[in-house]
């Protein structure tokens, strides 16, 4: 798997995504997860390339916004959503077993649940929820990120659903992102071992193209607005969801 051609595609995805979120502030892990599988990456490697290529980019963003974070707020989130991680990498064990193209289907349908729940999902802000959306939203993130490591909308939802500023509302998520970053890596690679290996190192690699691609996706999203950046994105992610799960439809059968 460590070779060149495959460096490449896996650079130009990781730079998309990257690019994408910088600019438009999301989407990310839908993107770059959706479309690596779509092209014939196994979820696996597919989330261990995520995972590294963010760590700097969260790491970043807890330290300048390391301020605004309240520690004591992260607690019972982090551990909804850190105990719910290993039942998702169980059902990932399980799925990884499935062919391909069901495989593509799970994740279009996945996918496309989450863009229409991001699109269609309104709440006024306020000072507190209710419990109960804390006890769904973080547990429900964990499992995903698991399953197919796009855990970040379930939690982003619960935060919009507060009067929060938006550096309170960036570091809680910064946060949460990079304290479950480790934890996700090391499930993985004990898991699935080795064949994840290649996809990790060249994830390190392009670390500093990746950090580069940030930069300019920054000043992309001034210019053009983020809104405007957001509806685009969108309604590529439900175009991919809907490619996924109907593409295995139209395929030829012996």
């Amino acid at each position: 798997m460590l070779d060149l051609a495959t460096f490449v595609t896996l650079g130009i995805v990781l730079s998309l995504g990257t690019f994408i979120q910088s600019a438009s502030g999301f989407a990310a892990g839908l993107l770059i997860i959706s479309t690596l599988v779509w092209i014939g990456y196994p979820i696996p490697e597919a989330q261990i390339a995520l995972l590294i290529a963010t760590v700097p980019q969260n790491i970043w963003g807890v330290w300048s916004l390391r301020d605004a974070i309240r520690p004591r707020q992260l607690f019972w989130p982090a551990i909804g959503r850190l105990a719910f991680l290993p039942l998702g990498i169980a059902a990932l064990y399980w799925m990884d077993t499935l062919p391909p193209a069901r495989i593509k289907q799970v994740v279009g349908g996945v996918l496309l649940v989450i863009t229409l729940a991001i699109t269609l999902f309104r709440v006024s802000p306020r000072e507190r929820l209710h419990p109960l959306w804390g006890w769904l939203a973080f547990p429900l993130s964990g499992f995903l990120q698991g399953l197919v490591g796009m855990g970040g909308p379930a939690m982003v939802l619960w935060v919009q659903g507060h009067d929060w500023d938006t550096r309170r509302s960036r570091g809680f998520l910064f946060t949460m992102y990079l304290i479950s970053l480790l934890p996700a890596m090391l499930m993985i690679g004990w898991t699935f071992g080795e064949r994840v290996g290649p996809a990790a190192v060249m994830a390190i690699l392009l670390i500093p193209l990746l950090l580069v691609i940030t930069a300019q996706g920054l000043r992309v999203g001034t210019w053009l607005g983020r809104k405007r950046l957001r509806r685009l994105t969108l309604a590529l992610l439900i175009a991919m969801s809907l490619v996924s799960l109907l593409a295995p439809l139209f395929q030829a059968t012996d």
